[in-house]
């Protein structure tokens, strides 16, 4: 190891043993003094915003390549800037979930068992060109008693280091210490495999959020435990119970509102009884909406429209594009969703309640609506506040991770002197 990596695995160490402590004093702090903290974060985003533009435009200028749904991400303006801030908020008004009591039962001897929430401890999120993470992640670890590390891609280091600098001035001024929320200021990937190797311990969970190849590097290099998720490979399904003026309006909202989010759709399934009469109609909205579509033979003998491959049926555009496959039926929809789905957010429409309920019972997704845009998928539409990710593993949180799901529990059992036999 040269002297930089030497200097930078010092620094990372002290990050980590300064979050460490950090996370002692939120796990003891009052509700009300994380409440006031993440206020005057807040505030003092909506303060700095015109430094936050200025970086967000050296970020820009500097990442004349990115494509374009990434690029989109990166930008912000004085709108972006203003929900960042209304975000923030947002998570103070949850209710704070430290503390609570989870469960409660007495035993045959006397003994009262209870399980109550508590944090995590030291949260390392890493993430791509995604600057208003740095604020969604800053507010909800707080909000949850948790320090957290950040570590955000080098395109948009400028804009994220300005977002960080104005929270940390929102926690001094609460008397919150400011190592609770601390920005890796160095691009350099090094720095990513020592958050990974856990700091000495300090790092309790890792969160990705970006694209296929990071979460699958973390997954692969973590050697502690990883809160990931997968692609959002997301479908709306058109069921032959469907309000044509329903299924018209979802489809075109799941996928066309903003492409670039990873609750957006990327495939459309239509049944084939209701297809040569709804379809034409559906695709129509979808083209004046400057979207591409790629179809199945079925589909592109009723309208015309590119032909897909078997890659499409995968593949997460992030893009104007959608996939469209005609299938015979409730069961073929489900079994597409096996084979090609990503586990992360499959709607269905229809008025028939049965259909709706063996939908729900089969499709083994992070989130199944009925008769709702997959542009839902999003903790601050679930009433979380806000959100740091879709998980889509099945241990201990899925779907929007918001303040409550970066809690853990410990359990409290009260006696009166008893001893076991």
């Amino acid at each position: 190891m040269d002297d930089a990596q030497l200097s930078l695995l010092r620094a990372m160490l002290a990050m980590g043993s300064a979050a460490r402590e950090a996370s002692g004093s939120l796990r003891e702090a009052a509700a009300e003094d994380r409440t006031g903290a993440l206020l005057s974060m807040a505030r003092r985003v909506r303060e700095h915003s015109e430094a936050i533009l200025a970086a967000n435009e050296q970020d820009l200028e500097n990442a004349a390549d990115l494509p374009a749904p990434m690029r989109d991400r990166l930008t912000l303006d004085p709108a972006r800037i203003e929900a960042m801030a209304i975000a923030v908020e947002q998570v103070a008004a949850v209710p704070d979930p430290v503390g609570r009591q989870l469960a409660g039962w007495t035993r045959p001897n006397g003994l009262e068992i209870t399980r109550v929430s508590v944090p995590i401890g030291v949260i390392a999120m890493i993430y791509e060109a995604r600057p208003n993470v740095t604020a969604d992640a800053a507010a909800l670890s707080i909000r949850s008693g948790n320090a957290v590390l950040l570590r955000c891609g080098s395109e948009c280091l400028a804009t994220s280091l300005a977002i960080h600098g104005a929270l940390a001035e929102g926690l001094v001024e609460a008397g919150l210490p400011e190592a609770a929320v601390q920005m890796v200021r160095t691009a350099d990937r090094a720095a990513v495999g020592m958050i990974l190797e856990g700091l000495n311990g300090a790092v309790d969970l890792v969160i990705p959020r970006g694209g296929k190849g990071l979460v699958e590097r973390v997954q692969r290099e973590a050697r502690v435990a990883v809160l990931g998720h997968a692609d959002g490979v997301n479908h709306v399904y058109v069921h032959a119970a469907a309000n044509p003026e329903k299924a018209r309006a979802i489809v075109l909202n799941a996928k066309m509102r903003r492409v670039s989010v990873c609750g957006a759709a990327e495939t459309l399934l239509i049944d084939r009884s209701v297809a040569a009469t709804l379809l034409p109609a559906i695709a129509a909205d979808l083209l004046a909406a400057g979207c591409a579509l790629r179809g199945d033979e079925a589909a592109r003998a009723i309208t015309p429209m590119e032909a897909a491959t078997e890659a499409d049926w995968s593949s997460e555009y992030l893009a104007p594009v959608l996939a469209v496959r005609v299938v015979d039926g409730l069961d073929a929809a489900i079994e597409h969703l096996g084979r090609y789905g990503s586990g992360h957010t499959d709607a269905i429409v229809t008025e028939d309640p049965d259909a709706a309920r063996v939908f729900v019972d089969k499709v083994d997704s992070a989130i199944v609506l009925i008769n709702a845009s997959t542009q839902f998928a999003d903790g601050g539409e679930f009433g979380f506040g806000g959100e740091i990710g879709i998980a889509t593993g099945r241990l201990h949180a899925r779907g929007p991770v918001g303040a409550e799901q970066l809690t853990t529990y410990k359990y409290v059992v009260r006696g009166t002197g008893q001893t076991r036999p």
